[in-house]
């Protein structure tokens, strides 16, 4: 897991004159299923065209297993598999047919994995791609961007449209495929299913890298303390980085990250404290306590090489 197997470099790429990715860096080791999370328009999509081949940098690098994303694409082709948010495909052909014609690009194989991933997501090879529902339209997707086998699979949004087993199956698959030495590099909406499978997570917000770690990192980092009290209600300062705070009546409660082990101890032994609890948080918690923060002046991003 020491391998970083993409790396990206002070990457900034422009659309009309405004910057999408503005000088992100990232490292995915080999291994993982890095679930890279963001808002619309925080330049997630982006990101991926540049993994893919499909636009250059204006500035920075990015690689895959040590090669150029750009110069290299064609090479990187037979090695990666990539799934956009939104296949098209001719769609008066069948499943059957883009699975063939698919194939004349990749080398030999391709087909027969191709039809053993359509048949295990339940696709039926005889039906036209404009007869399919949207999930089955995904599913397409799926299985052509797994038919190459990949070392490093590159998914935009993948359980988009899937049923609720369909997706819990695609995910738990992920874990499958790590655990034989692949990397998987995902973007989804569905983050409390995703933290099932992820073993790391960046948060990216205006183009720029907000946090990069590993989940286990994650839940050591942000703890929820929560507790009851009959006295004042306590004060936060010297806990932590505080990223939320609500109060209800005699119930008190924070999210803090990086938390002070005194501070905690202090906190827990006051003696008009009760129902005392340190939790770690969800990763659905997480993202949204910090992509709802305006950066603070002098504000250090949570980031951190993945693996520390």
């Amino acid at each position: 897991m020491s391998e970083d197997v993409i790396q990206i470099d002070r990457l900034v790429v422009r659309y009309r004159g405004k910057p999408a990715l503005q000088g992100l860096n990232l490292r995915v080791p080999r291994g993982s299923v890095y679930a890279f999370l963001g808002d619309n328009g925080a330049g997630k999509t982006t990101t991926m065209k540049i993994l893919t081949g499909q636009v250059p940098p204006d500035a920075g690098t990015a690689t895959i297993l040590g090669l150029d994303c750009w110069s290299k694409a064609t090479d990187l082709r037979h090695r990666v598999g990539y799934m956009p948010e939104r296949p098209r495909f001719y769609d008066w052909m069948t499943v059957a047919d883009i699975g063939w014609f698919t194939a004349s690009f990749h080398r030999p194989g391709f087909l027969g994995r191709f039809q053993t991933a359509a048949e295990r997501l339940g696709l039926d090879t005889s039906k036209r791609l404009k007869d399919l529902s949207k999930g089955g339209y995904a599913r397409v997707g799926l299985a052509l961007a797994l038919a190459p086998e990949p070392e490093v699979l590159l998914l935009d949004e993948p359980t988009s449209g899937l049923d609720l087993l369909t997706r819990r199956e695609f995910l738990a698959s992920l874990g499958e495929l790590a655990a034989a030495g692949r990397t998987v590099f995902v973007t989804s909406h569905s983050i409390a299913e995703l933290e099932r499978a992820c073993t790391h997570v960046g948060l990216l917000r205006d183009g720029q890298m907000i946090m990069s770690t590993t989940l286990e990192q994650v839940r050591k980092q942000v703890r929820r303390l929560s507790l009851r009290f009959t006295g004042s209600p306590p004060d936060p300062t010297g806990l932590g980085t505080l990223l939320e705070r609500s109060a209800t009546g005699r119930f008190w409660q924070v999210l803090v990250r990086d938390p002070d082990p005194d501070a905690v101890a202090a906190l827990r032994n006051r003696p008009d404290v009760t129902d005392f609890e340190d939790q770690p948080v969800g990763l659905e918690e997480l993202y949204a306590a910090l992509m709802s923060k305006a950066p603070e002046a002098g504000a250090v991003p949570m980031v951190r090489k993945v693996g520390e």
